[in-house]
């Protein structure tokens, strides 16, 4: 028996052995861990791949889009180098929030974006930038090319859920957007991950 080309006799990683994407830094493939529709923390395990329960979440807030992660990427040096206020990255893959007009209400799915722009945020010292994108090819939000095009609404949504997500009431927080940013810096701040992903992994 025969088998198709490229065949997985397992299952590959979701963060080291799927593609950045079909044209990065534009289009790039996203790994979800996180539909509008949980109210429990999920993240992909760093060590098996498989989606791990991270925490429920304590506010009562959703999230406002799909949310998951590039493959190949990796907050290093290199992204923390384009903000102001942090040290480093994060040391994890690099964030993505995926707009899709239809609802999508299950995870551990990959689906092809276009980069539309993101969110510098800051957790503590480290970058934690979260890039915005849009369904590819989605046919409400498929002509969108910049954050600027999308309302605001659903930017300041984006902005609340990520300084609340991970609030605890009567402790200091140590998170924040610095800014919004469009495409042109979005693309730059992937590929800073790409690249920080091949200094710590290789190619």
């Amino acid at each position: 028996m025969s088998f198709p080309n490229p065949f997985f006799r397992w299952r590959p990683h979701p963060w080291h052995g799927l593609e950045v994407g079909k044209n990065p830094p534009q289009l790039v493939q996203a790994f979800i861990e996180i539909t509008p529709f949980d109210l429990v923390k999920y993240e992909v395990d760093k060590v098996t791949g498989y989606i791990r329960v991270d925490r429920p979440q304590r506010t009562s807030s959703h999230p406002p889009t799909l949310y998951g992660f590039i493959p190949r990427t990796y907050c290093g040096k290199r992204v923390g180098a384009l903000c102001k206020t942090a040290t480093e990255g994060d040391g994890d893959p690099l964030d993505i929030c995926v707009l899709s007009e239809r609802p999508i209400n299950r995870a551990e799915v990959i689906l092809n974006s276009r980069v539309v722009g993101g969110l510098k945020m800051i957790d503590g010292n480290e970058a934690d930038d979260k890039i915005v994108a849009v369904l590819d090819n989605d046919n409400f939000w498929g002509n969108v090319n910049d954050i600027s095009e999308l309302p605001e609404i659903l930017v300041e949504r984006l902005r609340h859920y990520f300084t609340t997500y991970k609030m605890v009431p009567g402790s200091e927080h140590h998170f924040s957007i610095e800014n919004v940013y469009g495409a042109e810096h979005a693309f730059e701040v992937i590929k800073a991950s790409m690249q920080d992903y091949e200094d710590v992994f290789g190619s």
